[in-house]
């Protein structure tokens, strides 16, 4: 089985590289011409690219969102329809789903903001693949060699870690190490369709602030406030506190 990769780089991507042994890199400066000769005898295609979305969204850093999601989407779908891929994983994320509403893969309420409406839109040009196509909606994913642990740790090692507001969002997340079997049991099953890429019981930002610090042996008592999110990130405060 051989597996080619956009976003081979990043967190997931890595873990998936050494999982799958026998892979192709795809690039983002890839030509049309170079990602049809990379596709030569793949398998399976694990679309993984996308600029970091927790950073401040400007204008000009939200059209980087949609272009390396969207565009990057476009160019390898194309690719995709004229090899002989059989078969087609891209990611989502679980943004589009409304607040306040429980939702499993067959909720069709979609929220109404920037990040949700980036999301349809790359799940629609996924879909234009003709092949056998899964969708992963990720929830937060944890691990101890990147993601967003490695972003959380340092404050609450030093005893600065806190609630985000009052902790009562709740955290949809999902440990690499699943997230791996999921795309090994996608593939080995010819899975296709949507599904979250989380485990089944979300926590509130409270417990999973308190499950840290205890495994930390660290006191979490600096709520951290909204406005500060807000501040920091204007927009983009909305992926940590929906």
């Amino acid at each position: 089985m051989k597996v080619a990769f956009t976003g081979a780089r990043g967190f997931v991507g890595k873990a998936l590289r050494k999982h799958f042994r026998d892979h192709i890199i795809l690039e983002r400066d890839d030509t049309p011409s170079s990602l049809l000769d990379k596709l030569q005898d793949v398998d399976v295609v694990i679309n993984l690219a996308g600029a970091p979305i927790i950073k401040r969204w400007s204008e000009s850093y939200k059209q980087t969102l949609v272009d390396s999601r969207i565009g990057t989407t476009r160019k390898l779908v194309n690719a995709i329809n004229q090899s002989n891929v059989k078969h087609f994983i891209s990611t989502s994320a679980i943004g589009i789903y409304p607040n306040e509403t429980p939702c499993d893969e067959s909720c069709t309420q979609h929220a109404d903001d920037f990040l949700s409406k980036l999301v349809q839109d790359w799940e629609k040009e996924a879909l234009n693949a003709k092949v056998p196509t899964s969708i992963l909606r990720f929830g937060v994913v944890l691990g101890k060699d990147g993601g967003a642990l490695t972003q959380m740790l340092p404050p609450f090692k030093l005893g600065l870690g806190g609630t985000l507001g009052d902790g009562s969002m709740m955290t949809s997340w999902i440990h690499i190490k699943d997230l791996i079997r999921i795309y090994e049991y996608l593939i080995t099953h010819h899975c296709e369709g949507i599904y979250n890429a989380t485990a089944p019981h979300p926590v509130s930002n409270h417990t999973f602030t308190k499950a840290l610090g205890k495994v930390l042996h660290r006191p979490t008592i600096f709520p951290i406030p909204l406005f500060l999110l807000r501040l920091l990130f204007a927009q983009a405060a909305c992926v940590l506190t929906d």
